[in-house]
């Protein structure tokens, strides 16, 4: 039998730990930067953030394999708050907030809520943010850097929405960047293909630190050979390099609390607490299934992790964290046992930007585009478009609703407007399972199955009423779960009152389940058993076809 790892353990485990967490931070730091850059932040938050996603929620988490961070999730909702509040330490102050909530959230014991949002919701959901990277990610590809921040901290006021942005990129193209963001995503597509079906080491190697090399390679090469301008400036991360202990410390910002009494703080709060809680429990389970040891994570805690992780990075300048499906799935292909390795890769992006920050300043944006493009396209596959329209309009418009109103309004509002469209879609199911009505001249099953609530009085009504003189009603309730009290009282109407049609009503009652039908009328359905069973047969060889309706005919 195989031992699980404990928390004594966590040395033992060092071998394996130690070099996952390598791997985990190689594909971690460009994503912390990308994420950063899609978020309209400065990108030294990005940075933070996967410091405090990797080292606080990589302590207090119950999950030994999920890694945190900054998400691509919460790209469309930080831009859009940024914007908004024109201001990055009035943002904090949401993050910190968010924080907080989500650790309400945890000792509330919220941490059920992800089982109740429907999967083609989710998957609309991942599918719209997969969109909203690529239309925002395009600038950057093709070098236009009109819409881009006049500095780290401050957003371009005439900045356009992402679809603006998109088609006047084209009209401002940067030829040094679009070689480079060009040949990032061609290769980043090559080799996916080419390591997909692969084992051992080739599959280990982070296709983004790839990527990284190729972008820094390119620009360097352009500046030798003066082939093409090499790209400079805001065409460049811009990570603040530090000369002293207190200069890098310098580099921290703190929350603006004179905002704390601004209602659109609260309401963004409450949005990035509530998507971000999502998407971590969606990470979360997703993690759990891909764990070699099969270990459940207490999502409870989770939060109450998140919630912390979240409320030290908005203190001291970080953008929110989830949990990362991405890096999770490198930590545990890497071989990681333990979340030691979650807690090694924070420490370790740590000490990246206090010591080589002029190492990463020479990362082209356009190569962080083509990784999150890629990232966007994952995300959006045309072949899972295909899926969901092959499953039937009940899973496909929910999934399409909900894409196309985060587009159009923003994440929260999307998911909202996708879980209704799928609870109609639900409850219409729902509503026309629940009775069944068939008939055969005279002879009329009336089969009540699963739930039978209020809202199923109407129709019930309606076609007992439809029932003609000299009928014979058979009204099945066996295969019912529940039946509303209304709904009784209008079968039990319909049967004391159907002699007056001269209708012969047989009531089937289930021998487990209460239904709460009067002794009464029960007691009118032993009058003549042998007729209500060759009644039944005449109604199932109606219902299935197999001609054999003369045959029970003549048992009459």
């Amino acid at each position: 039998m195989t031992n699980k790892p404990r928390s004594t353990g966590y040395i033992k485990s060092l071998a394996n730990d130690l070099p996952a967490s390598i791997v985990v931070f190689l594909v971690a730091l460009p994503l912390c930067l990308g994420v950063a850059l899609a978020s309209n932040a400065p990108l030294f938050s990005g940075i933070i953030a996967g410091v405090c996603g990797g080292i606080v929620v990589g302590i207090f988490s119950g999950s030994q394999l999920s890694v945190s961070g900054p998400a691509a999730g919460l790209t469309a909702i930080v831009a859009a708050a940024i914007t908004s509040l024109a201001s990055f330490e009035a943002f904090l102050l949401v993050v910190v907030l968010a924080g907080a909530m989500q650790l309400v959230l945890g000792f509330l014991k919220a941490g059920v809520i992800g089982d109740y949002i429907p999967s083609s919701v989710i998957k609309g959901m991942l599918a719209a943010i997969g969109l909203i990277l690529i239309l925002n990610q395009f600038p950057h590809l093709l070098g236009d850097s009109s819409s881009a921040e006049i500095d780290e901290n401050t957003p371009n006021p005439d900045k356009g929405n992402i679809f603006i942005n998109f088609f006047k990129a084209f009209g401002s193209i940067n030829s040094g960047a679009l070689i480079i963001g060009l040949v990032c995503l061609a290769f980043y597509f090559i080799w996916e293909a080419m390591v997909s079906n692969k084992k051992g080491l080739l599959k280990l190697i982070p296709t983004p630190l790839l990527i990284v090399f190729i972008g820094v390679g390119l620009n360097a090469i352009f500046g030798s050979v003066n082939f093409v301008q090499p790209l400079s400036g805001d065409h460049l991360v811009n990570m603040p390099v530090a000369k002293s202990a207190g200069d890098f410390f310098s580099f921290f910002s703190t929350p603006d609390w004179s905002m704390i009494g601004n209602v659109q703080v609260w309401t963004l709060a409450v949005t990035i607490a509530l998507v971000a809680s999502l998407e971590t429990l969606l990470s979360i389970e997703a993690v759990d299934d891909l764990d070699p040891y099969q270990r459940v994570t207490p999502t409870n805690r989770e939060l109450k992790a998140q919630g912390a992780g979240n409320l030290l990075s908005g203190l001291i300048g970080g953008i929110p964290v989830t949990s990362v499906i991405v890096r999770s799935s490198a930590n545990v292909n890497s071989g990681a046992k333990t979340k030691m390795s979650t807690i090694y890769h924070g420490i370790f992006l740590l000490l990246s930007v206090a010591f080589i920050p002029a190492i990463l300043n020479l990362i082209p944006k356009a190569a962080l585009a083509a990784i999150l493009i890629f990232t966007g396209y994952k995300l959006a596959k045309p072949s899972l478009f295909k899926a969901f329209y092959k499953k039937g309009w009940d899973v496909f418009l929910p999934f399409v609703i909900t894409i196309a109103a985060i587009l159009a309004t923003d994440l929260l509002k999307g998911v909202i407007l996708g879980i209704i469209v799928g609870l109609f879609f639900s409850f219409r199911s729902n509503f026309r399972k629940a009775v069944f009505v068939v008939n055969d001249d005279t002879r009329y099953l009336f089969r009540l199955r699963k739930d039978v609530s209020f809202l199923n009085k109407a129709i019930i009504k309606r076609k007992l009423e439809e029932v003609p003189e000299n009928a014979h009603v058979i009204i099945d309730t066996k295969r019912a779960d529940y039946i509303d009290r209304d709904v009784v009282e209008t079968i039990e109407d319909f049967t004391l009152h159907a002699p007056l049609k001269n209708i012969k009503v047989d009531l089937y009652t289930s021998g487990f389940v209460d239904h709460g039908f009067s002794y009464k009328v029960l007691a009118n359905n032993n009058d003549d058993a042998s007729l209500q069973r060759n009644y039944e047969e005449v109604i199932e060889s109606v219902i299935h076809g197999n001609g054999n309706n003369n045959n029970a005919k003549n048992k009459n």
